[in-house]
């Protein structure tokens, strides 16, 4: 993979980003994705953000030896502590990592002023997709468009979503499969369901052998399963 080609994830991920904004792409690696909307005139420019060192020297590298340091700047910090309100960044995209880490990265921005509501956010969990959900949900943000691909053997989701003036509530079936991909039901997410249908079970069976009282664990796990099947169904 490199800027002109991209893995299928974040090219994936780059179709989701509004033509025309100004980006801001979180844990950028060597900041590939910013660099292929900008040469595809996608974008008008970005922030690449990165924290670790290695690959805030590669995004640096990269972005220098395209010519692009006018519009791409590439900036080291952790999460969208990197972003200032006068930025004016239209779109924030965080890919290829796990639905918790997302939730705190968006957590951290929107305490620290780094997130002001107006981006469209484009986010690329492989794991932790109800956590993600339900802080986009509690903190007013509609859910607006939805993707599963699979790349190298991983399950990648998209979620695209904007705030909104008051919450849209979304079940905990929603949560769970996604509102959007629920409606869509393709191949990728079936093949996924099927698979965390097995192991929603021996989840189940480990829990049954433990001596603790897991109840409630189990009522869940069951709940699921149960969701699992009716989909599947």
């Amino acid at each position: 993979m490199d800027y002109k080609h991209l893995s299928k994830r974040l090219h994936r991920a780059g179709e989701f980003v509004p033509e025309g904004s100004k980006l801001a792409d979180i844990g950028s690696d060597h900041a590939y994705l910013p660099a292929y909307l900008v040469m595809n005139k996608k974008i008008i420019s970005a922030i690449a953000g990165e924290v670790v060192e290695g690959p805030y020297q590669s995004a640096k590298n990269l972005v220098a030896e395209l010519n692009l340091s006018s519009v791409i700047d590439v900036r080291k910090g952790d999460g969208l502590a990197v972003v200032d309100p006068k930025d004016d960044v239209t779109a924030v995209s965080i890919c290829g990592m796990g639905g918790a880490l997302i939730r705190d990265i968006l957590d951290r921005g929107l305490k620290g002023n780094h997130l002001t509501g107006k981006e469209t956010l484009i986010l690329q969990p492989n794991i932790g997709e109800p956590t993600l959900r339900t802080w986009l949900v509690n903190h007013s943000y509609h859910i607006i468009q939805e993707d599963i691909i699979r790349e190298n053997e991983k399950t990648y989701e998209i979620i695209v979503a904007e705030k909104v003036s008051e919450k849209v509530a979304l079940s905990e079936k929603e949560l769970l499969f996604g509102p959007l991909l629920l409606k869509q039901q393709g191949d990728v997410f079936l093949d996924k369901w099927q698979h965390e249908l097995k192991q929603f079970h021996n989840i189940l069976t480990q829990l049954e052998k433990s001596t603790k009282d897991v109840s409630d664990k189990i009522a869940e796990v069951e709940q699921k399963i149960e969701f699992v099947k009716e989909v599947l169904a």
